[in-house]
């Protein structure tokens, strides 16, 4: 059932990466909504990060939701992967290719709920005409491709969004720079996902995940 309750999405990127079983099921165990895989492919991002074998390999770890994000171009040519791995949600960045309606078609033709991401210097405007075609929007807050980067304030695009949107199950997710300080900001704009790396992997380790429960209580409290 859909609701806007905030979901707090930890992004693996900031996990350790020989761990990535146990640091999903340590983080889970303490209080993570979603699951967030950040795959870029040093093409349309400047960084290299993981593809769908990794997803594969991860997935019988994920209790909740794989939330798969492709900082990816092209991304047409990937999709079956992305399903076969297992990814509950795929979004794709509207800046990716010039065929973005036939992207989300395919996506959710593969069985998977279709998110279109966009970066800072998009306008909201990008994703009106797909509205009806999405289950989520990814405000980016930060230019991808590098974790642990300054926020960038996305809240006007975040309550345009939000009013655009009006009451078509659609989350609003905000990834880049979230921690206990930011997250109210978007939360009161309108956000409901909010993806969060370092800030909730920060002082904790799947031998002492304690850290990560607190990291995940504090930025969820911080949005009330």
């Amino acid at each position: 059932m859909f609701d806007r309750t905030t979901k707090i999405a930890p992004s693996i990127l900031a996990a350790d990466f020989s761990a990535f079983g146990a640091e999903i099921e340590a983080v889970e165990a303490q209080g993570a909504d979603w699951i967030h895989v950040d795959v870029m492919d040093g093409h349309f991002v400047p960084n290299i990060s993981f593809g769908a074998t990794t997803c594969a390999a991860i997935r019988p770890h994920i209790k909740t939701v794989m939330d798969v994000h492709l900082m990816i171009a092209p991304v047409d040519c990937y999709i079956d992967a992305f399903a076969e791995a297992g990814a509950d949600i795929l979004t794709a960045h509207v800046e990716a290719g010039p065929h973005i309606h036939r992207t989300l078609q395919a996506i959710r033709a593969a069985g998977m709920r279709p998110g279109v991401a966009l970066n800072p210097g998009t306008p909201a405007a990008a994703v009106a005409p797909l509205l009806d075609l999405v289950d989520l929007v990814c405000v980016m807050t930060v230019n991808p491709g590098f974790g642990g980067q300054k926020f960038i304030d996305m809240t006007a695009k975040i309550s345009q969004l939000r009013n655009m949107i009006e009451d078509r199950p659609i989350h609003i997710e905000v990834d880049g720079g979230v921690d206990s300080r930011t997250a109210p900001l978007v939360a009161a704009a309108g956000a409901d996902v909010l993806v969060a790396g370092s800030a909730v992997f920060r002082g904790g380790s799947i031998t002492d995940p304690a850290p990560y429960g607190e990291n995940i209580r504090a930025i969820r409290a911080a949005c009330i």
